[in-house]
């Protein structure tokens, strides 16, 4: 599929002296915006009420949106590595922002089936084609600090909750005066289509601005100082390159595939039940109020985590490694749902802490999978085998919903539970982080023969000091 000229990769190439930190805020201004996927419970209920329908049929939106991330990533992950982050990012503000307009008519005329096909399908389209446009290019800028740099971007995407919830709350407060974002006020239907116009247009405008300050490498490029062949000394780095359509006849690409798909059902496991979780593991009597406002904060609490773990996390893995980060992820990770299972309802500080190391490991399995794709595969189409690894996600955005919720209808009634109902699903966890562990074990280098043969030889540039 051609792409005008003004977005194309060789419109976007950087000039001598090109600052290479102004990469990561271009990847925010799409993170940030895209993020906006996990405040969907702002106005869950004020979807309700005005469909007159369940919160299931509801909550299915946010998982068309996931599916179709996972599946558009892999669909279009060769596309966005061969034009490079400006179509990529143009295409996806496109996609993100007509999933709200048409959702936001969907809504004001009553047709549900509109919000599925907007911000589910057509937005959806948009999160997978965004979520994975600038990886490959941070890659390509900072192949020093591949985890730093997808770290930087993708803690945007766990973080933008923490703005699209307030903001959301404030406009329909504006657009509806009898709701007040209070608990027991649900704001109108008109509100929310107003909304969703609202952020449509909004996001529309901050995904374009990334997308018109990104640019690429030039092919010889290098950062001052960077010699890749100390970085092949590191265990399971490479400096060779395997395609988008080796990678996935590999098996090191099926055993992250499982790797990411344990971690992340085990996060969604928490994620999908926060907020009744805390008031279930707590119920001594408090009142509804009282137990909204602890549950709202402890969600709040999670979000910051779940983005702090995206950048601290993998970091760190520029320094111990993406093999031992994982391990960390996934054995620590173990511990601390058992943990959760066994001792989780003794305290609530115990209970808070557990739950939010395990949601910082969440994030951090996101933001460092990138990298760790870069070690084993190169750099070639990365972006396009980072495509097709989020069907993993797809996969989890239904497995860990599912695990739970059906685990929880056999033990009783929403609203009566207690701590004891949730150890079976937690227990569930923790064999599927077992399974994660021991398929993290079994990654070994990518055998030569999958290796893209290579190119003539050409002197690199090294850049001024002026680039950082």
């Amino acid at each position: 599929m051609a792409v005008p000229g003004f977005l194309t990769r060789e419109r976007i190439v950087a000039g001598p002296g090109f600052n290479r930190w102004l990469i990561p805020p271009a990847a925010l201004a799409v993170h940030l915006c895209i993020g906006q996927v996990y405040a969907t419970s702002v106005y869950k209920a004020a979807l309700v009420k005005h469909f007159d329908t369940s919160l299931t049929a509801i909550g299915i939106i946010f998982s068309i949106a996931i599916v179709m991330l996972g599946l558009s990533a892999a669909t279009f992950g060769t596309w966005v590595d061969r034009n490079g982050p400006r179509a990529a990012m143009f295409t996806a503000a496109c996609f993100w922002s007509t999933g709200f307009l048409v959702g936001s008519l969907g809504i004001a005329t009553g047709q549900l089936w509109l919000l599925y096909l907007g911000y589910g399908v057509i937005g959806g389209i948009g999160l997978g084609i965004g979520y994975i446009s600038p990886v490959s290019t941070l890659i390509k800028w900072f192949p020093d600090r591949p985890g730093l740099a997808t770290g930087m971007a993708i803690m945007g995407f766990g973080g933008g909750a923490l703005i699209a919830s307030p903001l959301s709350r404030q406009l329909m407060d504006l657009y509806d005066p009898a709701y007040d974002g209070t608990a027991g006020t649900v704001p109108s239907g008109s509100a929310v289509a107003l909304l969703f116009l609202t952020l449509g247009l909004v996001y529309l405008v901050f995904m374009l601005f990334g997308a018109f300050i990104v640019r690429v490498p030039a092919d010889d490029w290098r950062p001052v100082g960077f010699d890749p062949s100390k970085a092949k000394q590191k265990a399971l780095v490479t400096t060779e390159n395997v395609s988008a359509g080796n990678a996935i006849k590999t098996r090191q690409f099926w055993l992250l595939w499982i790797v990411l798909f344990c971690n992340v059902t085990a996060g969604i496991g928490i994620l999908e039940q926060a907020a009744p979780m805390i008031q279930d593991f707590f119920r001594n009597g408090t009142t509804s109020a009282v137990a909204a406002t602890a549950a709202a904060g402890f969600v709040g609490l999670l979000s910051l985590f779940n983005m702090g773990g995206r950048f601290v996390w993998s970091t760190t893995s520029d320094y111990i490694g993406r093999k031992p980060i994982y391990m960390v992820y996934l054995g620590v990770g173990l511990v601390l749902y058992v943990l959760l299972a066994t001792i989780g309802s003794s305290a609530t500080w115990i209970f808070v802490i557990l739950a939010a190391v395990i949601i910082s490991f969440y994030g951090g399995g996101f933001a460092t999978i990138p990298a760790y794709l870069r070690d084993l595969f190169g750099t070639y189409q990365v972006g396009a085998i980072h495509g097709r690894l989020l069907t993993a996600w797809s996969a989890a955005g239904v497995a860990g919903p599912l695990i739970v919720n059906t685990v929880l209808d056999t033990r009783g009634t929403p609203g009566e539970l207690v701590a004891g109902d949730y150890r079976p699903a937690l227990f569930i966890m923790v064999g599927l982080l077992a399974v994660g562990f021991v398929a993290n074990l079994l990654v070994k280098p990518v055998a030569e023969k999958w290796h893209e043969p290579k190119a003539a030889p050409s002197a690199p540039t090294q850049e001024a000091s002026t680039v950082r």
